[in-house]
């Protein structure tokens, strides 16, 4: 076992062989099932990705429908079991997802990737619409994933544009390696413990700051710069007051996260098609002043845009509030949290890490 130990944690242990994807930290290159996530996102189905995922080929023709189809299934069977206020009540949308998502059971259906993917999906929607004051809508099987969730989300019919900006949002968040809330997924399913137990831990991870949680921020960054020539005096002055550039650095990519680019470039398109709120020149300022300010300060540690830079910007631009990002993020992330599960329930191994003991000796 490779295993490297420092003061922050343990990390580079590996746990399991995978085929699902690899994350080159060195390269910044993401590859998702034999596929580069460059080539995959802006290209290829929220659907298509999910069924290589979980089949290990790109669906095609039929095939590819047939994936579309018991997605769409996935989300009207959710609807069915969401009951009346249960969402509202919760002021965080991953406790409300948590706990709708942990009421479903695989007796009632929901062991199979594609129906737990529809209730992430309508769950985080739901939420989103009862923390505006409106009522969850019912799933449109006619429409693509995407579509339906950004749909159910905004109660507004949704503008192609805006439905492939979040589809190549959805497709780069698919899955990334063995990441906290994977790594919980699959040590729940090691157990042999239900794929729900294993989502809904997930899910939990997720919801920490250390893992999901910075996307809004960025945007509270943003909006305090306000314009491009603002953006190196402002950066300066935080980091002499020592506190944080949000959306900057990554534990693992030495160099700029790949999915920043992937998301940059979905954010340009939709600019161009013209739906989007005008914040990409401003962004590429605050990034190309934060990259700089931080390679001054801290020469030996490269700190550069992650995937929550472009992120913020992006589901701002798609009309989602911020308070909704998280609930996204899972919305997308379930679909390989769900072929690691498989995977690992395949191996039938435990996972049982061991720990190293800094208590006292007992007495004499």
């Amino acid at each position: 076992m490779d295993t490297m130990v420092t003061r922050s944690g343990l990390d580079g242990v590996v746990v399991a062989d995978t085929r699902l994807s690899e994350v080159d930290g060195e390269r910044g290159r993401l590859v998702v099932a034999g596929h580069d996530i460059e080539r995959l996102a802006g290209a290829t189905s929220f659907e298509a990705v999910a069924a290589l995922l979980w089949t290990g080929a790109l669906p095609q023709g039929d095939a590819a429908e047939a994936t579309r189809a018991v997605l769409a299934e996935g989300r009207v069977r959710a609807f069915a079991q969401l009951a009346e206020g249960e969402l509202a009540r919760h002021a965080d949308g991953m406790d409300a997802l948590r706990a709708a998502t942990a009421r479903l059971t695989a007796h009632d259906g929901f062991d199979a990737p594609a129906r737990l993917t529809g209730a992430v999906a309508v769950y985080a929607a739901a939420w989103a619409r009862a923390r505006a004051g409106g009522r969850p809508l019912a799933p449109d099987p006619s429409l693509s994933h995407a579509a339906d969730y950004l749909r159910m989300l905004t109660g507004e019919v949704p503008d192609p544009a805006r439905v492939a900006a979040l589809e190549a949002y959805l497709v780069t968040v698919v899955d990334h390696g063995m990441n906290a809330s994977t790594f919980a997924a699959r040590v729940v399913a090691s157990t042999g413990s239900d794929p729900v137990s294993a989502i809904v831990a997930g899910i939990g991870a997720l919801k920490g700051p250390l893992h999901g949680g910075a996307p809004g921020p960025v945007l509270d960054m943003l909006d305090a710069i306000g314009e491009p020539a603002r953006a190196a005096p402002w950066i300066e002055a935080e980091l002499a007051a020592g506190r944080r550039i949000m959306g900057m650095g990554h534990r693992i990519y030495r160099v700029r996260d790949p999915r920043a680019a992937v998301l940059e470039a979905a954010l340009a398109r939709l600019e161009q098609a013209g739906v989007a709120n005008g914040r990409l020149a401003l962004a590429r300022a605050v990034e190309r002043a934060a990259e700089g300010a931080l390679r001054a300060k801290y020469p030996d540690r490269p700190l550069a845009a992650n995937v929550e830079f472009y992120t913020a910007v992006l589901l701002d631009a798609v009309g989602l509030d911020r308070a909704a990002f998280s609930p996204t993020f899972a919305a997308g992330r379930v679909v390989g949290w769900c072929a690691h599960v498989a995977e690992q329930r395949a191996t039938g191994r435990l996972i049982r890490p061991a720990s190293r003991y800094v208590g006292p000796a007992p007495l004499a």
